[in-house]
């Protein structure tokens, strides 16, 4: 059993790494003090301290304050998270590998290891205003719970990414997310609960939500933190697990039992785990006749 704390961020300004790491530790001491045993962060949390500092020149400059902080920020976090005795996913950060900017998870464990995602597909906004580039491919991680992944934001939308981590024997899905719509938020949530029901498998969302007309990055957030499962036998009709209201800052805590997933595997009204197509399918065309 993991109890699974996945955290709604309202983005605020933090004028330096330590006024971010002091909100994270006010977090991470609630999660804890709830029994979580590990936390999810939203995707670029820890943009709003390249925004403040950047005061106003724009996203180009909130990005690069951003980078420039991101190993500092890094550290910020392995600290916050032996210090609590939890394994913290510290949703995803813009970080400079070789010539490139990607968008990076870690997983970092109480004991002072890490694990790596990067994000696989970009958004627009990542591309075209911050140069963000895709890098890597999914990665299964090794637990004392069994396999986890992460599918990061937009990653999550896509179920050929998603089924990568699930055929690598992961159970539980970890999505950070950062959207600036509601539609943004409704695919992230669509589609977490979509890969649920279609891999039998645990998702977990954690967004940035709040309106910050002071970052031009992140200055609208919309979302939800929410933990969902197969809509079927010894689940919720709708395969919520637990939810909070949509844009409302806080934590969603619940525990999630692997054995469960492997129930509804072998013995659930359907098999959508199992029967997956195989191959790469494709369609006939066919005219009346």
């Amino acid at each position: 059993m993991l109890r699974v704390a996945t955290l709604a961020w309202k983005i605020e300004r933090s004028v330096s790494v330590e006024a971010f790491a002091a909100r994270l530790e006010r977090w991470l001491s609630e999660a804890r003090a709830a029994g979580a045993q590990l936390i999810l962060l939203p995707e670029y949390a820890a943009v709003e301290v390249g925004a403040t500092v950047a005061g106003g020149r724009g996203a180009a400059a909130e990005l690069a304050e951003t980078v420039a902080r991101a190993e500092a920020i890094e550290a910020a976090m392995a600290s916050a998270a032996a210090r609590h005795g939890i394994w913290l996913v510290g949703g995803s950060l813009p970080v400079r590998e070789g010539e490139h900017v990607v968008n990076r998870a870690t997983l970092f464990t109480p004991d002072g290891k890490r694990a790596v995602q990067r994000k696989c597909t970009v958004t627009r906004f990542e591309a075209e205003l911050w140069g963000v580039s895709a890098a890597g491919e999914p990665c299964a991680i090794d637990t004392p719970w069994g396999r986890l992944g992460i599918a990061i934001c937009y990653d999550c939308e896509f179920p050929p990414i998603v089924r990568a981590l699930i055929k690598a024997g992961v159970w539980l899905v970890l999505v950070p997310a950062c959207t600036d719509t509601p539609a943004g938020a409704t695919r992230v949530t669509i589609s977490a609960r979509a890969r649920a029901i279609e891999n039998q498998v645990f998702v977990a969302v954690a967004p940035t939500v709040g309106a910050a007309p002071w970052c031009e990055s992140l200055d609208r957030n919309h979302g939800r933190a929410g933990i969902y499962g197969p809509a079927d036998r010894g689940f919720p009709a709708d395969g919520v697990i637990a939810e909070s209201c949509p844009d409302t800052p806080g934590l969603v805590v619940a525990d999630l039992d692997p054995e469960a997933i492997a129930r509804v595997r072998r013995d659930g009204a359907v098999r959508n785990h199992a029967d997956w197509p195989r191959g790469d399918l494709r369609a006939v065309v066919v005219s009346p006749e």
